[in-house]
């Protein structure tokens, strides 16, 4: 039977300018053509802008395009797009590593010297609104069937406690049976451990002194120098070192217990910078101890960072190893032990302690580190909470602190199944961690099982999501065109102007000063839903303009005036407005650090209001662990929900 349009249509398409053949509609193609154009055209009315939002491609120069894999937004309002290598192996083999800082005021762009491949490190906020920067990748993974050369983790031991000892990357081991392995990168190995135990004998006399000594150990990466199944092992041994001479000859060797040609994954770095907003440069830093591939960095309440998981300089991931970044000393210390999974999302709660949702971005067992639960830092104990509907699908879901901070209450949206799992949940779940005894409940489902869901804080108090796909890096063609927003207040989700652009791994949004929301990256398998087309990486930048810009409200927003840059001593400030009399409410905002669906910055913090003629004061909690030190974007909302642009403000520690 031949389509015909309905008279309501036809005068839609007629009054909105849209050239159709209406004659021709009887075939698909017209037919899709008519409906785009209808969708376009309703897309582009005040009246459903101001219900539903609006997005908008930013036009970016082609010099300035990237690879997106990590987005942080800066005191100065300003973006940090870091690619490192943007998962290009071509680029990471030439040395190529990406930043670029956008001003969304301005919409300029500008290229920033990148000293090592960032791709997939972490990153947190400084109190001083400078952004760490930690980890990242020395070596990209090789699949099962392509490992030419057996490789692996190699032990190397000093027995020396005179002196560290450093092999160049090239140096090479050699097994007993002859078969001889090169290190791919440099290690240095601590001296070893000496200890002095006095003793007595029954006489009371003191017996000569006995020294013990611990030898130091480092790990590195190894490969055989030929390929055959002569450099395959799975058994420990002893190696000599070539090229050591005297003393170091005997007191240095390696040992190696698994030297296979099986898959070998990404392998971390140990470097760490802090950006420099002003400067607009990479700062180096004391490096970790642990090379990081794949870590969490979280700020705590005192301003210092907790560097978790990640990959390790042989692949594996960390067992437990953490450490902490003070930015006073730029050093890092030892941190509690305690094992997660890679970019685990892990947030700071009221009172100190941190709160796991499960999230997490994939590598490591199923079994192991996946289960939520409040961690207490000083005891190092961790209380599993479990009782969240599909456990088994927390990789790659969403998770925030909703708003305000206060509340306590946290949710988690969406995910997947570990690794290259077709399960994917519609799941939301939400726990309130000023219960008596918290525990997951299930909150309202997305419209489809989603993975890569990216979560964002309004001013308003709303839960913005967007994006992501149902399968494993947007396999069959399968991201999502949609968005919504969740109602804490309701506890229900309402539909949002649909996207353009797909987005799925490698993707990231956060809110700008102004309000509207930038989103960035994605990086598919395939392009196609059959899965024949490689799939590109998406360089596309598209902004989102929440409804409370619409309608008049750009115009109509609440505006702060003159004011402090610091919160004083009580944790108050007051700005000048006309606008003192219709504004109803004050937040704080933390700027994101965001990648792989992870952002464990942002936060909603509630403030005091006191209203005068021309005047707002506001008042933050003294509580650093609601308020961890820092620069944050205040807004003032409006009785109509329409937020100011942003003030930023520090906050001391």
């Amino acid at each position: 039977m031949a389509y015909r349009p309905s008279k309501k249509l036809k005068k839609t398409l007629l009054g909105g300018g849209a050239v159709v053949v209406l004659a021709g509609l009887n075939a698909p193609a017209a037919l899709s053509f008519a409906e785009e154009k209808y969708h376009a055209y309703k897309i582009s009315q005040p009246g459903y802008k101001a219900a539903y939002g609006s997005w908008q491609q930013l036009d970016v120069p082609d010099e300035f395009r990237l690879n997106a894999i990590h987005a942080a937004l800066l005191h100065t309002g300003k973006v940090l797009l870091i690619a490192g290598s943007g998962n290009n192996q071509a680029k990471f083999d030439a040395g190529t590593f990406d930043t670029i800082l956008w001003d969304p005021a301005k919409n300029t762009f500008k290229k920033i010297p990148t000293p090592e491949d960032f791709f997939c490190a972490g990153h947190s906020q400084l109190p001083d609104g400078r952004l760490l920067v930690a980890g990242g990748t020395a070596r990209y993974e090789v699949l099962d069937g392509e490992v030419k050369r057996a490789g692996g983790g190699m032990r190397v031991k000093n027995e020396s406690p005179d002196k560290a000892i450093t092999l160049k990357k090239g140096t090479v081991f050699r097994s007993p049976s002859g078969v001889e392995y090169v290190s791919k990168f440099d290690v240095t190995v601590p001296k070893a451990k000496r200890e002095f135990k006095i003793s007595y004998f029954k006489s009371g006399q003191m017996k000569p002194w006995e020294t013990k000594v611990t030898a130091a150990e480092a790990r590195v990466f190894v490969e055989a120098r030929k390929e055959g199944p002569k450099a395959l092992t799975t058994e420990a041994a002893q190696y000599k070192v070539l090229g050591l001479k005297g003393k170091d000859a005997g007191n240095v060797y390696g040992i190696a217990q698994k030297l296979t040609t099986e898959k070998q994954d990404f392998q971390g770095i140990k470097a760490a910078y802090e950006f420099d907003p002003k400067a607009e440069k990479y700062v180096p830093v004391a490096p970790m101890k642990d090379a990081r591939w794949y870590p969490t960095l979280v700020t705590l309440q005192d301003g210092k960072v907790l560097a978790v998981s990640g990959l390790n300089d042989v692949g594996d991931v960390v067992p437990g190893d953490n450490e902490i970044y003070d930015p006073k000393t730029k050093k890092w210390s030892k941190g509690p032990f305690r094992y997660f999974p890679t970019y685990p999302a892990l947030f700071l709660t009221q009172g100190g302690k941190l709160f796991y949702t499960g999230s997490n971005a994939g590598y490591g067992p199923a079994e192991k580190g996946r289960v939520p639960g409040l961690w207490d830092l000083k005891k190092n104990t961790f209380q599993e909470i479990k009782g969240i509907t599909d456990p088994d699908q927390l990789e790659t879901s969403a998770s925030l602190l909703l708003p305000p901070a206060q509340d306590q209450k946290l949710m988690v949206l969406g995910g997947g199944g570990v690794g290259e799992s077709e399960l994917s949940t519609a799941r939301t779940a939400l726990i309130d961690l000023k219960a008596a005894t918290p525990t997951f409940r299930t909150g309202p489902s997305l419209p489809q099982g989603t993975r890569y869901l990216s979560s964002v804080l309004l001013p308003d108090d709303t839960v913005f999501t967007t994006g992501g796909s149902k399968q494993y890096r947007g396999r069959s063609g399968s991201d999502i065109y949609k968005a919504q927003f969740y109602e804490p207040g309701t506890d229900s989700f309402r539909e949002a102007a649909e996207p353009t652009v797909g987005r799925n791994y490698h993707s990231e949004a956060l809110l700008l000063p102004d309000g509207r929301v930038a989103t960035f990256g994605s990086d598919p398998l395939f392009s196609d839903k059959d899965n024949t087309k490689l799939g590109t990486f998406e360089q596309r930048v598209e902004i989102f303009t929440p409804p409370y810009l619409h309608g008049g409200g750009a115009e109509a927003r609440p505006v702060l005036g003159e004011g402090p840059e610091e919160l004083d001593q009580n944790g108050r400030a007051t700005f000048r407005t006309k606008d003192a009399a219709r504004i109803t409410k004050a937040r704080l905002m933390r700027p994101s650090a965001v990648t792989h669906t992870t952002d464990v910055e942002q936060r909603s913090i509630e403030l005091g209001l006191t209203k005068g003629k021309d005047a707002v004061t506001v008042e933050a909690p003294q509580d650093r662990t609601l308020v961890p030190p820092g620069w944050y974007m205040l807004f003032v909302v409006d009785k109509d929900g329409r937020p100011s642009v942003a003030k930023w403000v520090r906050v001391d520690d």
